[in-house]
């Protein structure tokens, strides 16, 4: 079984309960067709670089998956049919990442929200 990380964006008018039902009936797939969700992350509602299908933010999630090229295929196939997924990308790697991935990281170290875009404290006044 290969190994392969799969990053896909959902459309912003969805709850976090909606994308929790998302991110599971795409998993059941994969699981369907003979391969393993090893790790899922959510990586929350981020904005895009530019409009996807008339949306300037989308819900990012994560997935770690192990299964052969057939099953990947097929879950690429179903990810271009939902309306709901803006865009998914797929990529074969040699192993996965133990540990939290580079955005969450990022995102732990800054203290979540918060800052002005350069990084530092608001001033006010």
């Amino acid at each position: 079984m290969n190994k392969y990380e799969s990053v896909f964006i959902a459309r912003q008018d969805f709850s976090t309960a909606q994308v929790e039902a998302l991110n599971e009936k795409l998993a059941q797939t994969v699981e369907g067709l003979g391969g393993k969700i090893a790790k899922t992350e959510y990586w929350g509602l981020r904005s895009l670089t530019y409009r996807v299908k008339k949306n300037r933010k989308g819900h990012y999630t994560l997935f770690q998956i192990e299964a052969d090229n057939a099953t990947i295929a097929e879950y690429e196939r179903q990810m271009r049919l939902n309306e709901d997924v803006l865009r998914q990308m797929t990529v074969k790697v040699e192993e996965f990442e133990e540990e939290q991935s580079a955005i969450l990281r990022n995102r732990d170290e800054r203290g979540g929200r918060g800052g002005n875009r350069r990084g530092g404290p608001r001033q006010h006044g």
